[in-house]
């Protein structure tokens, strides 16, 4: 675990310094989203739950949940977020799972997810999933724990 914890800390370190990061570092806005508010970097949060992968959502679909435009692979699926938009929304509003476990807002990148106990989450990068994925339950309760207090604040404040 504690070599996991260091490793992570070194790509966390990268990934905080690298010019590569898409998200805004100074943003305070509980959601990750583009600079035209798109959520998911335009992947459909419905298609998690349906076919279990991610796939790219369409201008054409399309639905605004706290601030955040999400895009759908079909009319079906926007209407299906737009019926419960909270069951299909990403934890953590589209961040790093494992970055709020360890009381950081990095970017989350939407090919790396997990689906647990009917919640999506993504990752900033496959070490941050393996890591989480180690120890769930103890990582999700960091996360969540941790959430009310950074959800409101800039990464690079963090």
């Amino acid at each position: 675990m504690k070599k996991t914890l260091i490793a992570f800390g070194l790509a966390l370190s990268f990934a905080a310094s690298s010019p590569a990061v898409a998200y805004d570092i100074t943003s305070t806005a509980p959601v990750n989203v583009s600079a035209a508010k798109i959520a998911l970097k335009s992947h459909d949060p419905v298609a998690y739950f349906t076919v279990g992968k991610p796939v790219l959502g369409s201008e054409k679909y399309s639905a605004e949940h706290e601030g955040a435009i999400y895009r759908f692979s079909s009319a079906e699926n926007m209407e299906t977020f737009k019926a419960d938009p909270a069951k299909y929304a990403p934890q953590h509003g589209g961040f790093c799972r494992m970055g709020a476990a360890l009381g950081k807002k990095l970017d989350g990148d939407p090919t790396l997810f997990r689906v647990d106990d009917g919640k999506l989450s993504v990752y900033s990068y496959p070490a941050a999933l393996e890591g989480y994925s180690k120890d769930v339950s103890g990582n999700g309760a960091n996360a969540d724990a941790n959430w009310p207090e950074i959800k409101n604040k800039a990464p690079k404040d963090l």
